[in-house]
């Protein structure tokens, strides 16, 4: 019950009120915010309180780190949030208030979970001024004892008590809004949610995500399109890596002044989004502009007065962050990547058959009509550029199909579906005439062949085929165990028809039981009522009666 988690969601009205959030509310072009503007109006706090700037930003930092998380998703989408709010939620990618330095040098220091060590034993120089805080943690610049300039990363203090409390009231809304909502059930709204809490959590643990670098450092050693920073040491509530030159992927006017081709980096991008997905199968989930860096020189200053300078190579693409990655099973790979292709080939009729086969859709589906559904659907995007797409619109017209025709789409895939719209916001801002089909196309047709390839599976068998041996010798087991689990099913079957049949008995009884209690209620009332002097309280005291015997029988 929402009854349960009334503290926070006061504090969430509170802290909405007192900012005035609801004057930055764009309601001309969205009156279903009308009841929500005219709730947070209501709260004392937002008496005598007129619009404030960067009100969002302020409030989203209070309100705490998912909603935070909330605002760095949105950040991306300029195509659904009005430019004066997407001017405050871009902030949040690394301008969050950071907390006070004496904090962090306490988490580094600390035996715990921290290094174990004094700063001055650490570092030949920390520098107190962060570089950049965000939902999760701060950064601040430092060098070894050997020279390198690195990055410190410190999770900020007492923050997993507030995710916790705040997935807890996610988790209330999800329940109530699968029991309500259809396409709620298709997606699997608690599936994500519980999927998300624990992505959060883990997030907490830089030992985590250290891992998650190397592993991407390793995955991309030596290749043109991305660099990953080294990670020097680890501990769960610090890191410190390996300090790169680059800006956001977001400062698109910088690029221009040094003379590097957004086109190409669109395109850049777009690989590496595929080249981790299917290759790798080990792909960077939180990609807002904050995590995405591209190379630049190593200059003291970078502004709009510089000429071009050659970096000496292609930019590339700089990843950080790695704290929240996605995979998806081999057979999942497939999927996606068949039905992508089949989308791209306008081939509706195949990504009806791949649905199908893969257990989305009941057997009684009307397949032709899901087939014309999808087809009115995603057919107008292929012929357009990025910037033409609306496709958070077309994601929620694919879900209420979904709905429609009860398909049912794995929690799994819903992260990378997040994935994408983080990918195509940031694209839409970096070339807005990127032609996505035709990049992708070619990129996902070679991995299919090479999934495919006979002689790589051959390859695969005969490389397992010790295991497949040593397996055989369970088969007679196996068997033996089959048989006597068919003899005994019939057993099984008999003794659960006899209770099937005593739970009928027992709702018969139960049904009798109301209607017996409904009559002596109502003929009790209606005989009260009817009758005058000392009879009239007896039998409204029998109504109750047999109100209490049907509740204790």
């Amino acid at each position: 019950m929402l009854l349960s988690h009334r503290a926070r969601l006061l504090e969430l009205w509170r802290i909405a009120a007192s900012y005035r959030i609801d004057t930055h509310f764009p309601l001309e072009d969205a009156p279903q915010l009308q009841p929500l503007a005219r709730l947070i109006r209501l709260h004392p706090a937002a008496w005598g309180k007129n619009h404030q700037p960067n009100a969002i930003k302020y409030a989203l930092e209070d309100m705490g780190t998912l909603f935070l998380k909330l605002g760095q998703l949105l950040s991306t989408r300029r195509d659904l949030v009005p430019p004066e709010i997407i001017n405050q939620l871009v902030q949040l990618q690394d301008q969050v208030k950071p907390f006070p330095v004496d904090i962090a040098i306490t988490q580094i220091e600390d035996t715990k979970h921290g290094l174990g060590e004094s700063i001055a034993t650490l570092f030949a120089r920390f520098d107190s001024k962060p570089l950049a805080a965000a939902s999760i943690a701060q950064v601040h610049t430092a060098s070894l004892r050997d020279g390198r300039e690195v990055v410190v990363k410190v999770v900020r203090p007492d923050i997993r008590p507030i995710i916790i409390a705040d997935f807890e009231l996610l988790r209330t809304i999800a329940n109530w809004v699968s029991a309500r909502v259809e396409a709620a059930r298709a997606v699997h709204i608690i599936d994500i949610v519980e999927d998300y809490r624990q992505v959060m959590l883990n997030e907490l643990d830089l030992t985590l995500e250290a891992e998650n670098t190397t592993q991407m450092r390793n995955n991309f050693l030596g290749s043109t399109l991305m660099y990953v920073p080294e990670v020097y040491d680890a501990a769960k509530n610090v890191m410190v890596m390996e300090r790169i030159q680059g800006v956001p992927i977001s400062q698109t006017e910088l690029f221009d002044t040094l003379g590097y081709d957004r086109a190409t980096l669109a395109e850049k991008g777009l690989t590496i989004f595929f080249t981790q997905v299917f290759r790798d199968n080990f792909f960077h989930a939180d990609m807002h502009p904050g995590n995405v860096f591209v190379e630049t020189p190593p200059v003291h200053t970078l502004n709009a007065t510089m000429s071009p300078i050659d970096l000496g190579h292609e930019p590339r693409y700089i990843g950080l962050d790695c704290a929240i990655m996605g995979t998806l099973s081999h057979n999942d790979q497939l999927i996606v990547a068949r039905m992508l292709l089949a989308v791209m080939n306008n081939n509706f009729t195949a990504l009806v058959n791949i649905v199908s086969r893969a257990g989305w859709i009941p057997p009684n589906t009307d397949k032709h009509a899901l087939m014309r559904d999808m087809s009115r659907t995603v057919a107008p995007m292929l012929q357009k550029s990025i910037n033409d797409i609306d496709f958070a619109g077309v994601l929620m017209q694919i879900l209420d199909i979904a709905r429609r025709h009860h398909m049912t789409i794995p929690p799994q895939l819903m992260l990378l579906l997040k994935t994408l719209v983080h990918v195509e916001g940031l694209g839409r801002d970096l070339y807005p005439d990127l032609d996505i089909w035709a990049l992708a196309k070619p990129i996902l047709s070679s991995w299919v062949k090479e999934q495919l390839d006979p002689m790589r599976n051959l390859q695969q068998l005969r490389d397992r085929l010790p295991e497949l041996l040593l397996s055989a010798t369970d088969i007679p087991k196996l068997l033996d165990n089959g048989l006597q689990s068919l003899a005994s099913q019939g057993s099984r079957q008999d003794s659960q028809l006899r209770e099937i049949q005593q739970i009928r008995a027992d709702m018969l009884n139960d049904r009798r039981r109301d209607w017996i209690a409904l009559a002596g209620f109502v003929l009790c009332i209606a005989i009260a009522m009817q009758v005058v002097g000392w009879l009239s309280p007896v039998f409204y005291i029998l109504a109750i009666v047999s109100v209490f015997w049907r509740i204790l029988a």
